[in-house]
């Protein structure tokens, strides 16, 4: 018997089950009640759904604005931080297609709950290693000169022009810092949290969005999903403004005496208080959880979808009260049929067209964003100069908001102007090829290396300079044996920055408080352009001068960018629920995060980080002389890497959607009512192509043959 078969014979049951002789007035009451509870319900789930993509999203805005921070403490290259970035989406793509299939059968609310709360708990676990480590150690000038000592920087690089007593205490310091160093892997735990972290999400989009758009109003679902994607970018607000606060607080603060830091948040060796963020996203991703174990299992469907009922998701396996498994049989059974179901719902999937075509468009386009969103705070520092704490301020404040003020706009648009499925592709197509053309003018916007001597331009101030392994040496700096693994720079009055005090050939030095200043430095002397005493101070020089103006147009280029690309997510995301069977909406959208996850979020932050790397001009070295973190980038290699990698693809992207449009220039749109008719087609919510039908026509969401 077909499932619409027992669809009337299960309404004839209850219809003859009235008791004789009920107020007709009574039913519509009762009716109109109901009807009332169901919206309400569905209103909380729409409140608890948005609360849960807002605290996801603060802890995804919050991981990228302490991209810089983690790779600072843990002392790592960007391509391993690539690494723990992409953890998130191996945790989803562990599970996500069994949540997305199965969970579409069983509580959808009560399962996307217990993600929230291995969120949680991930989130709270990868602040766990501030808690384990020894405090952090940066490299400083020399931690034997105080207020009333004054030390030669070039002499104390080497040991015979030292006390006996503090090259000991030196030495024995240094090998159990080695000894420390050598064990020291907490950045696993990182990678652990933010695993669990991928974990938790998989339920919420696939299950979330499909269970409200299963009982939202046509007319509404396109909003409904617009507010909830809108939370979803203002929660990255929250979190890279938390991570610019974050920035500005001392790493080990409330562990140590930061009257004894010596270092600023302007420094590059600073990193901020990482860790207290993810406590707090931590916490708001466990009180996300509550609303959902007191939601139903299922909503009762507005009139307006009621007629395409037996198509519905749920309805295969699960009508509420209709069908109660009691035994444990009938539960194996159940789990059976659907796994027997699962290798024909994919290969149906996959044989529709538009949504194996849309998914190649967005995996191209998600591997320039995962990309350029994950290291966007890594290039404003580098590129622009600018402190870890105003990158994730600006990307917080300016940029974001562009993106959620662009993301609703598609959403009221398509509700307001009620645009067909045929006018959304159009939408999202205009707004990506206008969005990656601004995206180019970016290549122009950089600022030049900063004169660092010996890595971007002579020591005589010329440039270019030629790179080689003794090229931090010169015969300013011959006689005092200075290490070339060093990096505590010092800011020439030359405007030329030099790797240490030593390789400026600085001879004596006073500190009054934290304030550091070298005198009769020898090579600052050569390369200066006017008179003076041949000093510096503790820390990098500034960029050039044009530099805070390339930032400005940055960021005015930026936001336009981000808004007219964030335009058509809405439409694009209705194109996708619409271009599949409703009954395969949840294992659809699972479906296609899973291949986002694998072919755009983990490789994305990877190989941009192994390209990142590649534009090191100068790398840290840890206390066992093991490679560390990059402490010097070449700004235009930079530049090129990061803005070319994203823009290559743009073009493919650009030749997917015009191969969409010219599929779509073929059809038709006539008014046929809300039914479909002919044979040979595919029912259901979805426009997609029909394989038997020789002409067809498109109203929206219907199908029928001429």
């Amino acid at each position: 018997m077909d499932t619409s078969s027992k669809e009337n014979i299960q309404l004839f049951c209850k219809s003859s089950m009235q008791p004789v002789g009920q107020s007709s007035f009574k039913t519509e009451y009762s009716s109109s009640k109901e009807k009332q509870r169901c919206c309400g319900k569905l209103k909380v789930f729409l409140g608890a759904l948005s609360f849960v993509y807002f605290a996801k999203a603060l802890a995804e805005g919050y991981l990228k604005s302490t991209i810089t921070q983690i790779e600072r403490r843990f002392d790592i290259p960007s391509s391993l931080v690539g690494v723990i970035d992409g953890s998130f989406e191996i945790g989803n793509l562990l599970v996500i297609t069994f949540v997305s299939y199965f969970g579409a059968k069983l509580h959808r609310p009560k399962i996307i709950g217990t993600g929230c709360l291995i969120m949680g708990v991930g989130t709270l676990l990868i602040a766990m290693p501030q808690f384990f480590m020894q405090q952090y150690r940066y490299e400083k000038y020399s931690p034997f000169s105080n207020s009333t000592l004054s030390l030669s920087p070039c002499l104390l690089e080497s040991d015979s022009q030292l006390p006996l007593s503090i090259i000991e205490k030196s030495q024995s310091k240094r090998t159990d810092e080695c000894e420390m160093d050598a064990g020291s892997s907490m950045w696993v735990y990182v990678f652990l949290g933010n695993l669990l972290r991928g974990i938790g999400e998989t339920p919420i989009q696939p299950l979330g969005i499909a269970y409200l758009d299963d009982f939202a109003s046509e007319d509404n679902s396109a909003f409904y999903i617009g507010c909830v994607q809108t939370v979803a970018i203002i929660g990255p607000i929250f979190g890279f403004l938390l991570g610019s606060l974050c920035a500005k607080l001392y790493v080990d603060i409330g562990f140590v005496n930061l009257d004894h830091v010596t270092i600023t948040p302007k420094d590059p060796q600073w990193v901020g208080a990482w860790w207290l963020g993810y406590l707090i996203a931590g916490i708001v991703s466990l009180l996300a959880a509550l609303p959902f174990w007191c939601l139903p299992k299922s909503l009762p469907r507005p009139r307006s979808r009621e007629d395409s009922n037996s198509s519905s998701e749920k309805f295969k396996f699960i009508m509420d009260d209709h069908t109660d498994y009691q035994t444990p049989l009938g539960e194996k059974s159940k789990i059976m049929e659907m796994a027997r179901d699962f290798l024909p719902s994919l290969k149906n999937l996959f044989g529709n067209p538009l949504y194996l075509l849309y998914l190649c468009a967005s995996t191209v386009q998600f591997n320039s964003l995962f990309g350029m969103v994950t290291y966007k705070p890594k290039y404003i520092e580098q590129q622009y100069g600018q402190s870890s704490s105003k990158a994730n301020f600006v990307i917080g404040l300016i940029n974001i908001p562009a993106v959620a003020f662009g993301i609703f706009s598609g959403g009221i648009v398509m509700k307001k102007f009620r645009i067909s499925v045929y006018g959304a592709a159009k939408l999202y197509l205009g707004s990506s090829v206008l969005g990656y053309l601004l995206f180019l003018s970016l290549f122009a916007l950089g600022c030049e290396n900063s004169d660092v001597a010996g890595l971007t331009v002579s020591y005589q101030g010329t440039k270019p300079v030629s790179y080689h392994e003794r090229a931090l040496f010169s015969d300013c700096n011959s006689r005092c044996k200075c290490s070339e693994t060093k990096w505590d720079p010092v800011c020439g009055e030359n405007g030329i920055t030099y790797a240490s005090a030593c390789l400026a050939g600085c001879q004596t030095s006073t500190r009054s408080g934290k304030t550091l200043i070298f005198y009769n430095c020898t090579c600052v002397g050569i390369a200066a352009s006017k008179s003076g005493n041949s000093s510096g101070m503790v820390g990098r020089c500034q960029k050039d001068n044009g530099c805070p103006k390339m930032f400005l147009y940055f960021l005015v280029i930026s936001v336009i960018t981000s808004y007219t690309l964030s335009l058509g997510g809405i439409p694009g995301y209705i194109l996708l629920l619409r271009c599949i069977k409703p009954q395969f909406k949840s294992f659809a959208l699972g479906i296609y995060t899973l291949a986002i996850r694998v072919l755009a979020g983990i490789p994305a932050p990877v190989y941009f980080g192994i390209l990142i790397d590649t534009s090191c001009l100068k790398w840290g070295f840890k206390r066992c002389g093991r490679r560390g973190s990059c402490r010097l980038y070449d700004s235009n290699a930079f530049r090129y890497r990061i803005k070319l990698v994203p823009a290559s693809p743009c073009y493919n992207v650009t030749g997917l959607h015009n191969e969409m449009g010219s599929n779509h220039s073929s059809w038709s749109f006539t008014a046929k009512g809300s039914h479909i008719s002919g044979t040979n087609c595919d029912a259901g919510h979805s426009v997609h192509f029909p394989k038997y039908c020789s002409t067809f026509h498109f109203k929206e969401k219907l199908c029928f043959k001429t």
